[in-house]
């Protein structure tokens, strides 16, 4: 049995998408899932996964359709589990709810579970269709995706230069370099992460409160990486004001009163493994991963971006560039130099559009064969 012509449906395959959103910066370590029932071309349930351990998307939306779910379609924006874990299988429910037709974006990345869901509702006798704005599904679920592959984030590395390359002036300064509206951007890039990370020297020059300040907004968990715990305190507004959890990374090595004093402070310490005294990024993401942390929001500074450029960590650019000039001041990228303009990592622009007075430039890295190929080529 085929899918009639008025099934699938991108209106409400996008309906479902945003609703998913939603759950954006919540669900971790779950994927964000928005779903939608239809029937008789008219929306009688809705809704998304709101968080890790409560009811899944489809749930959500066929308590809502209540009887009118027999007989209808619904959209979910990944498919459907078929596995129990701190909640029940979906599949048994969208089958008892007497659903017809099963419409879902993309299927479920984790490789030990994917398409046996579908299996399950087509053998049952369901019209089931996959891929229907498959890629809108993927990009809400970047984190989610490699995560659930590698136990590691996905990696933003979010940037606000002057035209010129400098995140700030030759003092520290860097307030601000950009206009209002790229700050509000910023704002809900926390909101839609899992974690934001920072340096410990940015922790101390700049004392930020790395919350999401957005209507509505997510406070992120709220990650410093260094050496030297303690002088985190002096100041430190992110353990005095509400937001999301303080972790406060390090190496093994660091005297126990040091970890003690975060401790007291209430943020929490995670010991990374140190190799000649330095912390690999590798070890570091890995460590995040096992925090449930499937995406991760780096906001500075210049070290901890050439840190996690220098092995090859970031998965995603995003620069906000500002129209003035600095001068000598702080290099966005620094503590790591390639060495040479065809030895170095490759980018792709995904996106440029205005930000009020600024410009936002996404990029992503090019696959190492790909960029072999655009050096040949010459």
């Amino acid at each position: 049995m085929k899918p009639g012509a008025d099934f699938p449906r991108p209106l409400f395959m996008g309906r479902a998408l945003r609703f998913a959103r939603k759950g954006a910066g919540r669900t971790a370590p779950n994927p964000v899932v928005g779903a939608v029932v239809v029937r008789g071309g008219r929306v009688v349930g809705e809704g998304f996964h709101h968080a890790a351990g409560l009811p899944h998307a489809e749930i959500e939306a066929l308590g809502r359709a209540g009887s009118a779910a027999r007989g209808a379609d619904l959209y979910v924006t990944l498919e459907p589990c078929d596995h129990r874990g701190r909640t029940g299988h979906c599949t048994g429910a969208i089958l008892a709810a007497g659903i017809a037709r099963v419409a879902y974006a993309m299927e479920d990345p984790n490789p030990a579970v994917s398409g046996r869901g579908a299996r399950r509702l087509r053998d049952a006798g369901l019209v089931v269709h996959h891929g229907l704005m498959e890629a809108e599904a993927r990009e809400l679920n970047r984190g989610f995706c490699r995560w659930i592959v590698s136990g590691k984030p996905f990696v933003t590395l979010k940037l606000a230069v002057s035209l010129d390359g400098q995140i700030a002036s030759a003092g520290g300064d860097s307030r601000w370099i950009t206009g209002e509206a790229a700050r509000r951007r910023v704002h809900r890039m926390r909101s839609g992460a899992d974690a934001v990370l920072v340096g410990g020297e940015t922790a101390r020059r700049d004392d930020p409160l790395l919350t999401a300040r957005v209507p509505g907004g997510h406070d992120p968990r709220r990650v410093i990486l260094t050496s030297r715990p303690a002088e985190l305190l002096a100041r430190g507004k992110v353990f005095r004001e509400p937001g999301g959890e303080v972790i406060v990374a390090c190496p093994k090595g660091v005297p126990e009163r040091d970890v003690r004093a975060v401790q007291d402070a209430g943020g929490r310490v995670l010991r990374l493994p140190a190799r000649g005294g330095a912390v690999r990024a590798s070890d570091f993401l890995t460590a995040l991963g096992s925090e449930g942390v499937t995406s991760l929001l780096v906001e500075g500074g210049g070290r901890i971006a050439g840190w996690l450029a220098a092995e090859g960590a970031i998965d995603r650019y995003v620069v906000f560039v500002a129209p003035l000039l600095l001068g000598e001041g702080i290099r966005a990228v620094s503590g790591w130099a390639s060495r040479s303009p065809t030895s170095s990592p490759r980018l792709a622009f995904t996106s440029v559009r205005r930000v009020g007075p600024d410009i936002e430039i996404t990029a992503e890295p090019v696959p190492a064969e790909a960029s072999a190929r655009r050096r040949g080529g010459g």
